[in-house]
């Protein structure tokens, strides 16, 4: 059978930096919420099987999101880490084979565009490991020391920021978090879990407009990238 894609959503955070009474996937820019503008793209993927999003313990909102968002989505509870939330969905996935293809994305990154997930995908589905979104660091680097003080600048040269989506083999993923978590590493992210056996994974740059919303200033850029995607269109 020929390798399927599908997506998993990560909304379960408690978004503590964010603050205020709306779950943070439930913040509107552009009057759709955060979830909702990146199930709208990762639901338009070419060939896209259907996806998973992970909610946080107690969530009711997500069954008031238009049905035609959820129709080819499953949901499933989140854990206490990051890792943990990405592992269940993973698992909510029943029909997904170890060697289909999961897009991981943030729910608070609603400015992906759908250029970019193609991209991502046409270059990671021949890939041996898989990859992830990332853009090449353009600032000056500073390391701290332990009292808030420049201790020393870092090249800048090969350094990214990572972003999601990020595209692996269920398996192979669903292997890489269950070897973290029982080791106790704590990785942020999937593709440090895939590090952590030992192999590489492709970085395919993104775009400086695929923001995450961490703070409430974040919010605001967000819908001026929003509005530039609009405007690109």
């Amino acid at each position: 059978m020929a390798e399927r894609i599908w997506f998993l959503i990560a909304a379960a955070g408690a978004a503590r930096r964010f603050g205020g009474t709306v779950p943070k996937p439930y913040l509107k820019i552009a009057g759709k919420t955060l979830l909702e503008h990146s199930l709208r793209v990762l639901l338009g993927v070419h060939g896209v099987a259907g996806g998973v999003v992970v909610l946080a313990a107690g969530d009711r909102r997500f069954q008031r999101l238009p049905g035609t968002l959820r129709r080819r989505v499953v949901a499933a509870a989140g854990g206490p880490t990051r890792a943990l939330s990405v592992l269940n969905g993973l698992r909510a996935l029943i029909t997904a084979s170890e060697d289909d293809w999961v897009l991981v994305h943030d729910a608070a990154r609603p400015c992906l565009s759908r250029r970019e997930v193609d991209t991502l995908v046409a270059e990671c589905r021949r890939d041996p490991v898989g990859g992830l979104l990332a853009v090449p660091v353009a600032d000056t680097v500073k390391q701290s020391d332990k009292d808030g003080r420049s201790a020393r600048t870092l090249p800048r040269e090969n350094l990214w920021l990572a972003q999601t989506p990020q595209m692996f083999r269920h398996g192979r993923l669903t292997r890489a978090l269950t070897q973290a978590l029982e080791e106790g590493f704590d990785a942020t992210d999937e593709a440090a879990a895939i590090e952590g056996l030992g192999l590489k994974p492709r970085l395919v740059e993104g775009s400086p407009l695929n923001i995450k919303v961490t703070r409430p200033a974040d919010l605001l850029l967000a819908q001026a990238a929003m509005r530039s995607l609009r405007v690109r269109k």
